[in-house]
């Protein structure tokens, strides 16, 4: 029993704590916390997603928000959600791309890659498996033929730019906070427009943040270790 456990520890120490140490170095405590915070949350929306329950607040909030709906507000709500329409979100990832292979930042390339290609996988693909409809409360100006959960918009505004933000205030520090704090909002503006435009529950809302969060910080953390790795390569 005592060798036994002597070999436990021993492994341990080799192979799994080695591999905690790293992680929390790399992404910190904080950062840990809130992952697994957001982990329950999302799994539990999800949840009752699969189950087909009804959040009775998804339609309350909705119907608040539209009580407030006006011209001016429909153009705006427009412009917004059209950060992250396909069409635009394509020419900025294929213009950062550009750049980091310009300034051979071939690290940062492939895990931007990587973090955009898995942002629409897990966004069309988990559409698919929810099969969540879309709300049909007032007759939207704009047409959506996929399924609701979770928001594509959301998600995929949280990995895009969220990355961007990260690399920005990498290259930037002083103005780190900045940064991050227009990326924040303007994450939150492009969910909100879902919201407004009537194409989105606020659940779909609240997942698509919380799956492209979880994958933003998973790609980032990759990232962070790829360059440590390589640092330790170096001569």
């Amino acid at each position: 029993m005592q060798t036994l456990l002597k070999q436990a520890v021993k492994f341990w120490r080799s192979h799994i704590n080695p591999k905690i140490t790293s992680l929390i170095a790399t992404v910190g405590i904080v950062g840990i916390i809130s992952c697994l915070l957001i982990i329950y949350l999302v799994a539990e929306i999800s949840d009752e997603v699969l189950d087909r329950e009804a959040f009775a607040f998804d339609k309350t909030i909705l119907l608040w928000i539209h009580s407030f709906s006006n011209p001016t507000l429909d153009r705006i709500m427009h412009a917004v959600t059209s950060l992250n329409n396909p069409d635009f979100v394509s020419i900025v990832a294929f213009v950062t791309l550009g750049l980091l292979l310009w300034k051979r930042c071939y690290p940062e390339a492939k895990i931007f890659v990587a973090d955009c290609a898995g942002g629409v996988v897990l966004s069309y693909g988990l559409k698919s498996v929810f099969g969540k409809a879309r709300p049909d409360l007032w007759q939207s100006a704009i047409e959506e033929v996929s399924f609701s959960y979770p928001s594509g918009h959301a998600l995929g505004s949280t990995v895009l730019y969220g990355f961007l933000a990260y690399l920005f205030a990498t290259r930037f520090p002083q103005f780190a906070w900045l940064i991050y704090l227009t990326a924040v909002l303007t994450i939150a503006a492009i969910g909100s427009s879902r919201l407004y435009l009537g194409v989105h529950w606020p659940t779909d809302i609240i997942g698509g943040y919380g799956i492209g969060f979880l994958w933003l910080m998973f790609c980032i953390t990759m990232l962070k270790l790829l360059k440590m790795r390589q640092l330790k390569t170096q001569p």
